[in-house]
């Protein structure tokens, strides 16, 4: 879809006065900002389908930075992902006049621009260390967050629900402890297929089944949060945990 080219110059005045400062853009944000904001709007389109091989070899960054990237110009606004598949990805990108964000208020003074950002648990890189794993493993309480059979610490893992190829990110909204068996036989499945698969097989019942999918969006919801806890994992309770919890 064709629309209207931007004013090239004007552009780049906002990303270096508004973006860059104001949302905290470091060099590879802005690289991989500017080389998709190129192949777009610039050239009069709105969305893009790329591969990250293509948008790596583009920004001359590997693939391992150039994906955690395009998640943080996701999370702050600057593109909006309309799909993601192992086929490639398709992109909004949004100019900077149209990125709508407390953080591109201009009335903010410089003092509250200097102020550190507060940092919420959703924002938290739950794989970055061993006592982060243990938080998610101590929200299923000893349970595989999709068969929900016991498992021991020597027999679980943590899954992505969505998978990393695409673009699952490490947040508690992502993140679930699940044992060794459902983690290979999930693989790159979308988890409400594969909690369907397993009913089929016989591994939940129909009453799981649909506490297991109410789980899964309790999850992307954020309403499972995961304690960050600096300590061991507790003991799992003795008991088989409830379906869903009580504030879901």
């Amino acid at each position: 879809m064709k629309i209207k080219k931007p004013n090239a110059e004007l552009v780049c005045k906002q990303i270096e006065d508004l973006l860059v400062p104001r949302l905290r853009f470091s060099s590879t944000d802005r690289a991989v900002y500017a080389h998709l904001l190129r192949h777009t709007r610039l050239e009069g389109k709105l969305r893009l389908r790329f591969s990250m091989a293509w948008l790596a070899r583009g920004t001359r960054l590997c693939d391992g930075a150039a994906r955690p990237a395009v998640r943080r110009l996701v999370a702050r606004g600057a593109l909006r992902l309309i799909e993601c598949s192992k086929a490639g990805h398709v992109v909004e990108v949004l100019l900077p006049e149209e990125i709508h964000s407390r953080e591109l208020d201009p009335r903010r003074t410089r003092d509250q621009l200097s102020l550190p950002r507060p940092v919420y648990t959703h924002e938290v890189d739950f794989m970055k260390n061993k006592s982060l794993r243990q938080a998610i493993h101590a929200r299923e309480r000893g349970r595989c967050f999709y068969c929900l059979r016991r498992i021991t610490p020597a027999g679980r893992c943590i899954d992505h629900v969505v998978p990393r190829i695409l673009l699952g990110s490490n947040s508690y909204r992502n993140l679930v402890s699940c044992c060794l068996q459902c983690n290979s036989q999930k693989c790159d499945r979308p988890a409400g297929d594969f909690l369907r698969w397993l009913y089929r097989e016989r591994r939940l019942t129909d009453a799981e089944l649909d506490a297991r999918l109410r789980a899964l969006d309790a999850l992307a919801s954020g309403k499972l949060p995961a304690p960050l806890a600096t300590t061991a994992n507790p003991c799992p309770h003795k008991s088989r945990p409830p379906l869903l919890p009580t504030n879901v």
